[in-house]
């Protein structure tokens, strides 16, 4: 940790971009940035900070295990007492991946969960997340996708903004764009899947049992 990371990390709890979500009359407060020497530095993400709701004291407490790298735009949940943080933006791009952490355990440790069924989706950052009968429910962000992905993509669900050239497997090049697509994460079973939207009146129909 570089030592304006480090200052910003334990000099004050006031920040931007972050996440939160209240368990059992506890608030936690996990990730975002602090502008330091006016520059954004990242705060860590092996500590979550903590609020007693009663006593208004703060406390951050260590997060161990494989954690996420300092992101940007990602989307933070929570599903009783664990945290799940999928996609967002790092040093190296747009990402795809979720992690969790059960905050209640005495001792905190990230998961990197990469044992799902269904299709995973693209990298984005900039989404929104709402969580419906144990699923977190992904919706929008800007991100990027193989032209291959956007040819079997409808028009409306992906709006290309841009083309790159990148290599990703064996595809020389990327579209950037906005989307408009929902996805659904099963925390119990681990599957992702996209369930059927459609537009009325200026509003959007999920079918989500």
């Amino acid at each position: 940790m570089d030592s304006a990371r480090r200052e910003a990390a334990v000099s004050r709890l006031e920040r931007s971009c972050h996440t939160a979500f209240i368990h059992s009359n506890t608030l936690y407060v996990w990730g975002g940035h602090q502008v330091v020497a006016g520059q954004d530095v990242m705060l860590p993400s092996d500590e979550i900070c903590l609020c007693d709701l009663d006593s208004g004291k703060w406390e951050c407490k260590a997060i161990t295990g494989d954690s996420p790298s300092d992101l940007s735009g990602f989307c933070g949940s929570n599903i009783n007492s664990t945290l799940y943080i999928f996609g967002g933006c790092d040093s190296n791009g747009h990402s795809n991946q979720m992690f969790s952490v059960d905050v209640a355990q005495p001792c905190c440790s990230w998961t990197r969960v990469t044992e799902t069924k269904g299709t995973t989706p693209s990298p984005r950052n900039q989404h929104s997340c709402w969580v419906h009968r144990g699923r977190l429910i992904y919706f929008g962000g800007y991100g990027c996708k193989t032209v291959g992905e956007v040819q079997n993509t409808s028009s409306s669900s992906f709006i290309v903004e841009e083309m790159s050239w990148a290599t990703i497997g064996n595809t020389l090049f990327r579209c950037w764009g906005w989307n408009n697509e929902v996805c659904v994460f099963d925390t119990q079973s681990s599957t992702w899947s996209a369930p059927e939207t459609r537009v009325r009146e200026n509003m959007l129909d999920l079918c989500v049992n």
